[in-house]
């Protein structure tokens, strides 16, 4: 990683760097509360090396503790067509021109247009229309009726597999069940853990309601979040969007807040793009791009994990402290072994 100051906020090169593998969390911690939390103090720029399990003696009691409720759909499953296997990666329901309930997938294999996957007697998926990447539109069609979105995720409950990141190589495991979900996941739709969420015990939650005021909402995550940006002009860039949810109380209660932290990179999103509408949607499609030269506005405080070269999280650090900031903390939790990654150590920005 290249910490000079000549590093541009707007080129997409500064925001690389190399990782060792063995940086690289596979695993979750044996103890969540024991994970490594790398403090930041913007108006002292202080730095301090602690533990999870010291988390609220840093976050102020005065603050609002905003937190993403989405819950990992067992995205991975897998059929069959002419006795060849096919594995199959849900996203989320689509408008379609050519269904009332289409959904958006991924196939790994050759198919076509109006092509049927057997997932198990009674049950296939139908390809409506071929797209990019591997992308498929298609339909879930149970005994000749296509299925509703609240049905098709509850049938991937049972025939499914939990999707983790793309650079963890290993099959997912009983225990990725528990520990790619956080312990206040309640409301199905993400495809990926919205990873700060996860460093969170059940002793912790319950400490922070009792001593916090506090707030949910839902920002479910697509698979975009591993996507790195490709064009080297940072503001080119065409971020993903990921569906929200959020009731009217809360809503008003963001708007009345001014001290405010986020519990990881989708809740802030999420307050930045709700605060950008002033308030007035309680869904829809979130969109925005934080980086160095559109800063967050409302947030006050950030906790999150380490993340990818050149993604858009990295960039989402850096629109909080800067990009010389974010290479230096970066460089700096290398040298103290910090873990990265979804399953990785986190960092508290104040």
């Amino acid at each position: 990683m290249d910490t000079n100051s000549k590093a541009s906020p707007l080129d997409l090169s500064s925001y690389d760097f190399r990782l060792d593998p063995s940086f690289i969390a596979l695993n979750p911690p044996t103890n969540k509360e024991d994970s490594k939390l790398l403090v930041y103090e913007r108006a002292k720029d202080k730095i301090t090396h602690t533990t999870f399990k010291h988390l609220f003696d840093f976050l102020p009691k005065d603050y609002l503790i905003v937190m993403n409720d989405t819950k990992v759909i067992k995205a991975r499953f897998f059929g069959f067509k002419n006795q060849k296997k096919y594995e199959i990666f849900f996203h989320k329901e689509i408008h379609s021109e050519k269904s009332k309930q289409a959904f958006l997938v991924q196939i790994k294999g050759k198919v076509k247009e109006d092509d049927l996957i057997n997932i198990k007697e009674g049950l296939d998926v139908k390809i409506l229309k071929l797209l990019d990447s591997g992308f498929r539109e298609v339909e879930f069609i149970k005994e000749g009726k296509a299925l509703e979105l609240a049905s098709v995720l509850s049938l991937l409950e049972d025939i499914g597999v939990i999707p983790l990141p793309p650079y963890i190589k290993r099959e997912a495991s009983a225990k990725d069940l528990l520990d790619y979900q956080s312990v206040f996941a309640r409301n199905l739709g993400s495809v990926a853990a919205p990873t700060a969420s996860l460093h969170f015990s059940d002793s912790m939650l319950t400490y922070l309601k009792k001593h916090y005021e506090y707030l949910f909402l839902t920002l479910h995550v697509g698979a975009g979040t591993f996507q790195p940006v490709q064009v080297e002009n940072i503001l080119e860039h065409k971020i993903h969007t990921e569906s929200f949810f959020i009731d009217r109380q809360n809503l008003q209660k963001l708007k009345d807040s001014t001290k405010i932290a986020c519990i990881g990179t989708t809740a802030l999103r999420t307050l930045e793009f709700l605060h950008g509408c002033d308030y007035k949607l309680e869904q829809g499609e979130c969109d925005i791009f934080l980086h160095p030269l559109n800063p967050p506005k409302k947030a006050k405080a950030l906790l999150t994990n380490f993340h990818l070269p050149k993604s858009s999280l990295i960039m989402l650090v850096a629109s909080m402290i800067g990009l010389e900031k974010t290479l230096e903390l970066y460089e700096l939790a290398k040298s103290k072994e910090y873990k990265f990654y979804s399953y990785g150590d986190g960092m508290l920005i104040l």
